[in-house]
This record gives C-alpha cells, structure tokens and sequence, in this order.
C-alpha cells in the first residue's frame, strides 16, 4: 500500500493519519533529535505518496533551515507531496528559517500547514489553514467535510490575524523566557534540547527515583503539568512549555527540589 514518511520522533497525528487512511506510516532516522535530510530521502520508495515535517518539530523544538528544506524538496521524486507542519512557526527567532512559503509557490507538490491553536492559543476551536498548489487544494475542497469549520472559529481567527499586537507580544515574552528557562533547567545538570519553538525537552537520567516518570509524578505533586513523551520513544524525556514568568519560576524551583531532595 502507500506509504507516508515522517522523522523518528515527528508528531505522532501522521502516523494516526495514515493508518486512518489506509496508508503505511514510515519514519528515518532523526541525528541529534532532528529531522535529517539524507535519511528522509534513503527511506523514500516508489509507495512513498507524503512526507511530513514538522518544522519546528514538536516534541523536541529542534528545526531544519531553509537550505536543508529545499534540498529535501529538490531531492523528493515530483510526485511525493511534501507537506511542511509549521504549527510553531510564529515562534521561531532564526534567521536561516522559513516556514516553506516559497516552497509552495515554487511548484505544485508543496504545502504548509498552519495552525491557531499554538501562538493565539485557540486550540479548542480547532481552527488550521493551508496554503498549497490549486491541484492540492482542489482534491482537498473535494473531500472535506462540508460542515468541517464553524462560524465562531473562523470570526476568532479574523480577530487574531487582526491583533498583530497580541503576537508580538507573546513572541516577545519566548524570546527571553524560552532561553530563560533552558538555562535554569540545563544548570540543575538536565540535558536540554535546543528549541526554537516554545517548549523545551528535557532529558533525565535513568536511574531509579531521579528518572523522567519520577520527576513526572513529583511536578504534578506539586501541580505541575508536564507531558511525558513515552508515546515518542523518549521515555526518558519531559517536554515543558514555557508560561507565564511565575510559572516559569515555579518549574525550576519545583525542578531544583526535586532533583536536590
């Protein structure tokens, strides 16, 4: 059957989409907990239909740059749709990032997928876009649901492209809280992914009261929700998301004890 090809550790909806539609789900080896191009490109076969990359990747923030995008693009066969997740995009402070815009322009086998639910925190109105080739975009209108978005979710999203303040705002406050909080966690001797989006993934050791499921159950003790990322094959791993400033300090205070107790 048709396969669709993601890395390692991509967002675990490809895999539930695939088999949802009959499809085979493939991934390639990430390097340094990151998506890699020649092994993206090694696991494509003649069943290859998607690629999906996250892009920043959720759950381990890491990114490809525009260079290695487009030498994924150019290196995928014509008919493999690459299709570029950039949910997190709206966070990202890199100079050598593109969300893959270009890209769709640049031909009719591309397309980006953008979300409300992360920078304008609409995430209960379940509301997305894409911007995609006329050819792709026209299977889509074909087959989506004719009730699929409501009245509501599409006034909130018009009034969140529209408050450009709220977004800056809220790209200001990651700008200096994510590097904050890596910080403060890499100096309690975590190992911390680099993130561009606005979470971080924080390795833990494996031994017996000091591993991820330990600190896991000791956050929430003391009411602090984490995600534990067994489901992505980082059982070893927490992903934590930046929050309000209090919140942040209540994280590495929590994190300090626990890890000094």
């Amino acid at each position: 059957g048709d396969e669709v090809l993601y890395s390692a550790h991509g967002f675990l909806m490809y895999a539930i989409a695939a088999k949802a539609c009959g499809a085979t789900p493939v991934t390639a080896p990430e390097v340094d907990l990151t998506a890699n191009v020649d092994n993206l490109l090694k696991a494509v076969s003649e069943r290859t239909k998607i690629v999906f990359l996250a892009n920043p990747n959720n759950p381990t923030g890491t990114y490809l740059p525009a260079g290695e995008v487009e030498r994924l693009r150019a290196g995928l066969p014509a008919q493999v749709l690459l299709v570029i997740d950039a949910a997190y995009a709206e966070f990202v402070s890199r100079n050598d990032y593109t969300s893959g815009m270009e890209l769709v322009e640049a031909g009719n086998n591309t397309v980006v997928c953008r979300t409300f639910s992360k920078m304008f925190a609409l995430g209960g109105l379940r509301l997305g876009w894409a911007y995609g080739p006329e050819n792709v975009v026209g299977v889509l209108n074909r087959v989506r649901n004719p009730f699929n978005v409501g009245s509501a979710a599409l006034a909130a999203g018009l009034a969140a492209f529209e408050d450009t303040g709220y977004a800056e705002l809220c790209k200001r406050h990651n700008d200096y809280w994510l590097p904050w909080l890596s910080e403060k966690i890499a100096a309690l001797d975590l190992a911390v992914v680099p993130s561009v989006g606005n979470f971080v993934l924080v390795r833990f050791p494996a031994a017996a009261g000091r591993d991820a499921a330990a600190a896991d159950a000791f956050l929430r003790s003391k009411g602090v929700i984490v995600r534990a990322m067994g489901a992505y094959g980082l059982g070893d791993c927490l992903r934590i998301t930046v929050g309000t400033g209090e919140e942040n300090q209540v994280v590495v205070d929590t994190l300090t004890e626990f890890v000094t107790k």
